[in-house]
């Protein structure tokens, strides 16, 4: 008899997963295995943390006995969806497509295992199938059964009425329902995941499958994440927060993560870890009598750091983390630690071969813009080295330098400079 996959909808249910599922839903997982796919559509360089949350689901699928696949839009993402955008979207030309499609797929085959065998994931791009559409027989195929009411229902539709929709965003739902049936028919697809704003588009292509194959398929899309005071989730003053490290760095990533509110930690470890209900129940009551320390929060940066970037890079945000907070010796810290904090902090270069005064030393930081302003800050104790004060008669040389020749600056308790090494020395 086929293993049961209805844990696999418990488990979505207690973690906060589950917003909509059609009809028939658990009866169909009661019979046993079964391949789901999400879509994303390359229109940016990266993936961003909201699209963690789809991400999850397949891998949830996955640890359940089912068969997850990652379609990479590069057809859909010539056009765009206009579910949950306010405005069109610019169109990208093919290349640009291709390019981020190339660099998305690299950031989801983290995600997922994709060893051979039944439960192994998969990687398949709809621009195979949809850039060879016919445009009339995609009318007569498709499009004949979709009437214009039922679109105009669909809340990606309906809430760009008065903006304005053009005919390239509204055929949008019938794209992805074709890629729903393409998956149907070629991969034995009966379920499509995603965000709850992909409601409208799942249903649709379950619809369509329904008419053409005669064959019930199913959705179940997840809440969008949102901050406990209603913000988009992965905005910051800097930005959205990106997957990619070239356009936000390990560091910046884990400093996100351990600086979410106290609200909003214990949904996320359940949403986007696989720490199970006593470890983050645990975790949840430790930080109620500790508020202070931020475990939740670190156990929360350390997981999905190490899943984005890698077990180094996650190492190494924790532990500048833990120096600037004063809970890591800045002896301790290898040079990698600094070499990272020198890129996401003010930083130059110094040669100590030969010595160099306080006063020399604090002025050529941004800490001070003059030597006279760098003097009153010495006079005053508002200036540490390397976590010790710095006296204003004090002489700086190799001795002084931590891990990988590097110095750290720091004026009053959160202005900080690093001086490297000058090159070649």
């Amino acid at each position: 008899m086929a293993k049961s996959l209805e844990p696999f909808l418990e488990e979505l249910t207690w973690r906060g997963l589950v917003e909509n599922q059609t009809p028939g839903f658990r009866e169909r997982l009661a019979q046993g295995p079964i391949t789901g796919y999400v879509g994303f559509d390359p229109t940016a360089h990266s993936l961003q943390i909201g699209n963690l949350v789809p991400v999850m689901l397949l891998a949830h699928l996955q640890r359940a006995g089912g068969k997850p696949l990652v379609v990479i839009g590069g057809g859909t993402g010539l056009i765009g969806d206009p579910s949950g955008k306010r405005s069109e979207r610019p169109l990208l030309d093919q290349d640009t497509i291709a390019a981020n499609a190339a660099r998305q797929r690299a950031q989801l085959e983290r995600f997922l295992d994709f060893s051979p065998g039944p439960a192994g994931a998969a990687v398949v791009d709809n621009a195979e199938w949809l850039t060879a559409l016919n445009l009339v027989a995609f009318l007569r195929d498709v499009g004949k059964h979709f009437t214009l009411s039922y679109m105009l229902q669909k809340e990606s539709v309906k809430s760009r009425l008065e903006e304005g929709i053009s005919y390239t965003e509204f055929s949008y739902m019938l794209m992805q329902a074709y890629d729903f049936l393409q998956l149907y028919r070629h991969e034995s697809c009966e379920l499509q995941l995603g965000g709850s704003d992909q409601w409208g588009n799942i249903t649709a292509g379950r619809e369509l499958v329904r008419r053409v194959e005669g064959a019930e398929v199913h959705g179940l899309t997840a809440p969008l994440l949102t901050t406990s005071d209603g913000g988009k989730f992965g905005k910051t003053e800097q930005g959205t927060v990106w997957l990619d490290p070239a356009m936000t760095s390990p560091y910046a990533f884990y400093q996100f993560w351990v600086n979410v509110d106290d609200r909003d930690v214990i949904p996320y470890l359940r949403s986007l870890t696989f720490l199970t209900r006593d470890e983050i129940g645990e975790l949840s009551e430790v930080h109620g009598g500790r508020p202070a320390q931020r475990l939740p929060h670190k156990a929360l940066a350390a997981d999905v750091t190490e899943r984005v970037h890698g077990a180094a890079a996650a190492r190494g945000a924790e532990a500048a983390s833990r120096v600037l907070f004063g809970e890591l010796s800045p002896r301790e810290a290898p040079a990698e630690t600094w070499q990272m904090l020198a890129g996401e902090l003010p930083s130059g270069e110094i040669s100590l071969s030969g010595g160099i005064g306080a006063v020399e030393l604090v002025a050529k930081s941004t800490l001070a813009k003059s030597k006279g302003e760098a003097r009153r800050l010495l006079q005053q104790g508002g200036v540490s080295l390397n976590g010790e004060p710095l006296d204003l008669d004090a002489e700086v040389g190799p001795d002084q330098a931590l891990a990988g020749g590097y110095l750290w600056l720091r004026r009053g308790k959160k202005a900080d400079f690093v001086f490297g090494p000058t090159a070649g020395s």
